[in-house]
């Protein structure tokens, strides 16, 4: 059988400098398929896949905000927390500047830039999740718990109801 050829991505490299555990699975890349196509393709729930939204605040701050796949982020409850007027999604190419990953492919681990790290308090709830380890068509699967050790990020409570 012919070894799977998996790219080497700043994401992966950070999680093994990390000596984090995961496991690499990758699938058939759909474009605009987002969580539910890899969930599919992977046979898992979609609500323990997560998506990595790259947002701006008003003043242009860029962050990060990791959400369950089968969920969406309220927009005004993130603005909120951060004591800021208004949260919105990045254009895709000014994304792609900060993190240095294409839109499909972002990961939260490996940035081009440090950017503060905002997830979705109940991810720690589930026992693993599935995250892109940095390239379409490849999510890794770790303990939720890496999220705050490893990046330093923020739980916060911004699903829609």
């Amino acid at each position: 059988m012919a070894k799977e050829n998996i790219p080497t991505t700043p994401a992966l490299l950070a999680l093994r400098a990390a000596k984090v555990d995961f496991e690499i699975h990758t699938y058939p890349y759909v474009d605009k398929g987002g969580t539910k196509a890899s969930s599919l393709a992977l046979g898992v729930d979609e609500h323990m896949v997560v998506k990595t939204i790259v947002l701006e605040t008003g003043e242009k701050k860029p962050l990060i905000c990791l959400m369950h796949g089968d969920r969406q982020i309220s927009t005004k409850k993130l603005a909120r927390v951060l004591g800021v007027k208004t949260v919105s999604p990045c254009d895709p190419a000014v994304a792609e500047r900060h993190t240095g990953y294409q839109v499909g492919g972002t990961s939260p681990f490996g940035t081009r830039k440090a950017l503060p790290v905002y997830f979705e308090k109940s991810l720690l709830d589930l026992d693993a999740i599935y995250i892109n380890g940095g390239a379409r068509g490849v999510l890794v699967r770790i303990a939720p718990e890496v999220l705050e050790r490893l990046l330093r990020a923020t739980p916060v409570e911004v699903a829609t109801e």
